[in-house]
């Protein structure tokens, strides 16, 4: 019977698995497997003419495949030093409710009311809280809203069905009697 050790040693061999690691490069020195989906998956339609459509065609390949790009290209660098924005606004909150309570303190040193000098009115307080709360509508797309049915006429044929048609409406305005047949695609 073997022991443990020599169990293990026959489990993990060196060299089967510093090449077993499975990595998978795609095509022009990819880093990874090719992602890309097949014609079918494709969702992206082009017009081919004749009322017909198909999926897009392969797009290009990136310039920079199999290259890695730096943490400071892909990740967001920060602008600004270190501490959040909040802190500091509840710090100059803080400071604003210490200024406003030594200057109550000074005025009834004083002998003067600072209820009526330094507090805002109901009314104000009122009107200023509703604008804040107050919602803003969101702009809603009209139920009766349907895209566009893609022709599938390619857009030379687009742009002959138009002016074919532009030439009817000029060949009318004009009164010039041409036959009907003339007018037929």
């Amino acid at each position: 019977m073997k022991t443990f050790s020599q169990f293990i040693a026959e489990a993990y061999d060196k060299d089967v698995m510093g090449s077993s690691q499975i990595r998978r490069t795609g095509e022009g020195g990819r880093i990874g497997a090719e992602r890309k989906k097949t014609a079918p998956e494709r969702r992206r339609m082009k017009a081919v003419g004749g009322g017909k459509m198909e999926p897009a065609k392969e797009y290009k390949p990136r310039k920079d495949i199999g290259q890695q790009r730096q943490a400071s290209t892909r990740v967001q660098q920060p602008e600004k030093e270190r501490g959040s924005a909040a802190a500091a606004q509840k710090a100059a909150a803080l400071e604003a409710r210490k200024k406003a309570a030594r200057e109550r303190a000074a005025a009834k040193k004083g002998g003067g009311s600072a209820s009526a000098a330094s507090k805002p009115k109901a009314r104000e307080v009122e009107k200023q809280a509703s604008q804040l709360l107050a919602k803003k509508k969101k702009a809603t797309v009209s139920p009766d809203y349907k895209p566009q049915k893609a022709s599938g006429y390619s857009r030379d044929e687009r742009r002959k069905i138009k002016r074919a048609g532009q030439r009817l409406v000029r060949d009318i305005q004009k009164g010039v009697d041409k036959p009907a047949s003339h007018y037929k695609p």
